[in-house]
């Protein structure tokens, strides 16, 4: 949900284009012709849908597009941002739902644009991708085979790039970028969002724990690529009907990959178990299905496992604190930037107050019965 290198999202780094220079840009970067343009929710970068007009030239290919415009901040790591691009590309050809890149008319993947604000001249980064068809699974309820195929979609994307290459793939170390996992304890420069009340208490109480107790097992994570983001947002699905007539869905499209940096296999997992709970009517039991789907494909060793709870409490922590912070900066955009709130301090006090053997019972016990063939 966020993006940019830098140690913490700064006030106004987001972009403020309106459609018509929005429009403007597709045209005299990409060289298409914009028949219609409506804006995306977004966190700190903006995003357009676009549609383009049919010309002469461009009787092929699609007509649906998302213009990227990266906030000021993330456009001053153009080695990160072309990492990034090229993965997309990379996982496309292995045969995930990625987005195609549209290049730019002077054969680029991303195009630097300089606004002169008055006060002083800012730059922003832009790219063109193709729409992807498909319904966020934020709009569709849940169920144990669609968490479970997501699980499995995010170990098989982890375990893809363990192949992927490329010359400044070190961008993807991103030291203090506050939604790397490892990078909880940093929360607490933000602490002061909250105000004081139980909340904060909890927070508090999982960043202590983390230093206590994920810090110091780092070392035997295994590291990899993590996309870092798989909210139910960022993952979009079509439905089919099964023989027996019941809707199975599959994975039809993987957004946003601005939180791609290295971590390790169980981030993954933590991060996008936090994300399904949000919308669950029963999110306690969301953890297990997911597992089953990441394990079918990437198995956790047991100190993998230990951290589990922890690690989802932290991601908790992470997207509740950094939305607080951002609606003080970013007032207008405090409908999208608190989704998460809605439900998911309710979730993170349900979990600590059942406590980590409890959870883990119930996670652990969902995962064995796909071994067996039963799902629960």
């Amino acid at each position: 949900m966020s993006s940019g290198g830098g140690q913490q999202s700064q006030a106004l780094t987001k972009p403020t284009f309106s459609e018509v220079q929005a429009s403007a840009l597709v045209e005299s970067v990409f060289g298409l012709k914009v028949s219609k343009i409506k804006p995306l929710p977004s966190y700190d970068d903006q995003n357009f849908h676009v549609c383009i007009l049919r010309t002469k030239d461009t009787t092929d290919g699609p007509n649906e597009y998302v213009l990227k415009i990266s906030n000021s901040e993330s456009s001053k790591t153009p080695d990160l941002i072309e990492v990034q691009s090229h993965i997309i590309i990379f996982l496309r050809a292995a045969g995930f739902p990625t987005a195609s890149m549209c290049r730019t008319k002077g054969d680029n993947l991303t195009s630097l644009i300089s606004v002169d604000s008055g006060s002083e001249i800012k730059s922003y980064l832009v790219r063109l991708l193709t729409y992807l068809p498909g319904r966020p699974i934020a709009e569709i309820p849940s169920s144990p085979q669609l968490l479970y195929e997501i699980g499995r979609v995010a170990a098989k994307l982890d375990k893809t790039l363990e192949k992927f290459h490329h010359p400044k793939l070190s961008s993807l170390h991103r030291e203090n970028f506050i939604w790397n996992l490892k990078n909880v304890p940093l929360l607490e420069k933000y602490l002061y969002a909250l105000g004081q009340n139980r909340n904060r208490e909890i927070v508090e109480q999982v960043v202590q724990l983390f230093k206590d107790e994920v810090m110091t097992k780092l070392s035997q994570f295994r590291e990899c690529i993590n996309h870092g983001d798989l909210n139910d947002h960022n993952i979009l699905i079509e439905s089919s009907k099964s023989a027996f007539g019941d809707a199975v869905y599959q994975v039809s499209g993987i957004l946003d990959f601005d939180d791609m940096s290295y971590g390790y296999y169980v981030f993954e997992v933590a991060i996008t178990i936090m994300y399904m709970m949000i919308e669950s009517k029963t999110p306690i039991q969301v953890g297990g299905h997911v597992l089953a789907g990441f394990e079918s494909v990437v198995p956790l060793t047991p100190v993998e496992r230990g951290a589990l709870f922890l690690l989802v409490c932290s991601r908790f922590c992470q997207s509740l604190v950094l939305a607080a912070y951002s609606c003080q900066l970013y007032p207008e955009n405090k409908e999208y930037l608190m989704i998460t709130a809605k439900t998911g301090w309710k979730h993170l006090q349900q979990m600590f107050d059942m406590g980590q053997k409890a959870v883990e019972e119930i996670w652990f016990e969902t995962a064995k019965s796909y071994e067996s063939g039963i799902s629960m």
